[in-house]
């Protein structure tokens, strides 16, 4: 089938290469986000579905809305016959969805209807879900609805992040893109309706949803911190300052890494040697990496050391 693939992130281009190497598909042209600003300097960039698709010698197309007049005029122009769609980052009006043959299908990283919308793999994190997956889809005007065509699955490891899973859900959801493919253009597959019951949806997770609540239980604050690796990133305060927060690990029942720390307060913090804990309103956990605002990535350790901590000082 001539293809044209949408997307725009690193999540993507596991797909766009499963693609690329099909011999029974060609990519004709991809779909993306406008270059944006990134990196320190902020200097304009392509996206990284973009540098990959030039490099291969691929049309890029960049509209800023995919409704836009000349944009669609271009689609119809190339002709199509499927849109395979993975982390493309706009909505696709009706007039978008019309022109291919066999419309848009999308790799979503969720078991659906479990977690439609901006942030599945955020959510499964966060929710302590212990399965996830992909879904490949045809996509409708409403939100992640439309009819399956294939999943695969992959369980949540305890220490996952969600930058951890997304890339286990990548690699593993582009072969089922690439097999739906397959499936669509031989007539022998078929998308069946989603079921009504088990719908729940994912809103995207912003910097202020990140900040760590520590008068939530352990497990919760662990949930977070994890959901929030690498983007947005969780962070607390210290000191009328962002301290951004890696991994946490809460402390076992029974044990006491620092004597005396297992009924610190929530916010409460506890340095000895190479051991960080901050109290939460169950156990405490303990901190893995810190970056303070304007500083570089470090071990908690080395931040306590360089903060001379007080009996007074809370994360917040």
């Amino acid at each position: 089938m001539r293809l044209v693939f949408a997307g725009t992130p690193e999540t993507a281009l596991p797909s766009l290469r499963a693609l690329l190497d099909s011999p029974r598909h060609e990519v004709v042209a991809v779909v993306t986000r406008p270059d944006a600003h990134s990196g320190r300097g902020r200097k304009v960039h392509a996206s990284p579905v973009a540098e990959l698709a030039e490099s291969a010698g691929i049309e890029v197309l960049r509209p800023a809305k995919a409704g836009d007049p000349e944009f669609l005029a271009r689609l119809r122009a190339i002709a199509p016959d499927c849109c395979p769609v993975v982390a493309y980052g706009a909505l696709l009006p009706q007039a978008a969805l019309d022109i291919p043959k066999h419309g848009w299908i999308n790799l979503h990283f969720s078991l659906l209807p479990a977690w439609r919308g901006a942030a599945p793999v955020q959510h499964a994190v966060l929710h302590g879900d212990e399965i996830t997956g992909a879904a490949t889809f045809q996509i409708v005007k409403e939100l992640d609805a439309g009819p399956v065509y294939g999943v695969v699955t992959e369980q949540i490891r305890p220490a996952d992040t969600t930058g951890e899973l997304l890339a286990r859900l990548a690699e593993s959801g582009a072969g089922l893109l690439a097999a739906t493919l397959d499936g669509v253009e031989d007539g022998e597959l078929e998308a069946r309706p989603q079921p009504s019951d088990g719908v729940s949806y994912a809103p995207k997770i912003d910097v202020a949803d990140a900040r760590v609540d520590w008068t939530a239980p352990a497990m919760r604050v662990d949930r977070l911190v994890r959901a929030c690796t690498p983007a947005p990133g969780a962070w607390a305060e210290f000191r009328g300052e962002r301290l951004k927060l890696g991994p946490v690990a809460p402390v076992p029942e029974g044990e006491e890494p620092i004597p005396g720390a297992g009924a610190l307060a929530p916010g409460e913090i506890a340095a000895a040697k190479n051991t960080v804990l901050v109290g939460t309103a169950t156990r405490p956990v303990r901190l893995g990496d810190v970056q303070p605002e304007g500083k570089r990535r470090m071990t908690a350790g080395e931040w306590a050391r360089g903060v001379r901590l007080t009996p007074d000082d809370r994360l917040g």
